[in-house]
């Protein structure tokens, strides 16, 4: 298992790319692919903002972001824990994306698309703490072909 240190900040716009760039920087040493990056960090971005905007009711609060990679199965787990108000995301109803936007009631768009780019959610409170866990599976790095010896000067 490779762990990132934990990440403990003021849940604040201003602390996201603080978050973003440690998450993003743990999936390149670990070989992720762009597309699985790119799902992982919007999934990141939508969890801890809603944790800086909602949490604690408008004031400040800390979040604690945790990543790590398994190997075997190659699984990224993030994992957020906030003091704030006891809330369990996953409990709020997915929204008609049939409808259009001005049809559509207000929220919910942001953890759906956390459960459509993510494999695995999971939501629990424990010792005071919100703790959300998303995991997304990795696929295999890809192995570098082995190069072959092209070189038609050599003679038999």
């Amino acid at each position: 298992m490779n762990k990132m240190q934990d990440i403990t900040l003021q849940a604040s716009d201003d602390t996201l790319y603080t978050v973003l760039d440690a998450i993003e920087a743990h999936l390149c040493k670990n070989g992720c692919p762009d597309s699985v990056k790119t799902e992982v960090l919007i999934s990141v971005e939508e969890i801890y903002v809603n944790i800086a905007h909602y949490a604690y009711g408008g004031k400040a609060g800390e979040a604690t972001v945790q990543m790590e990679v398994t190997q075997n199965p190659r699984i990224c787990r993030v994992v957020f824990r906030d003091r704030g108000v006891p809330y369990n995301p996953l409990e709020k109803e997915d929204p008609d994306v049939s409808l259009s936007a001005e049809e559509r009631e207000i929220g919910g768009l942001g953890i759906y698309m956390v459960k459509q780019c993510m494999d695995k959610i999971e939501y629990r409170y424990e010792d005071g703490y919100n703790i959300l866990v998303i995991e997304k599976h990795l696929p295999l790095p890809e192995e570098s072909p082995e190069t072959e010896d092209t070189d038609s000067t050599h003679s038999p």
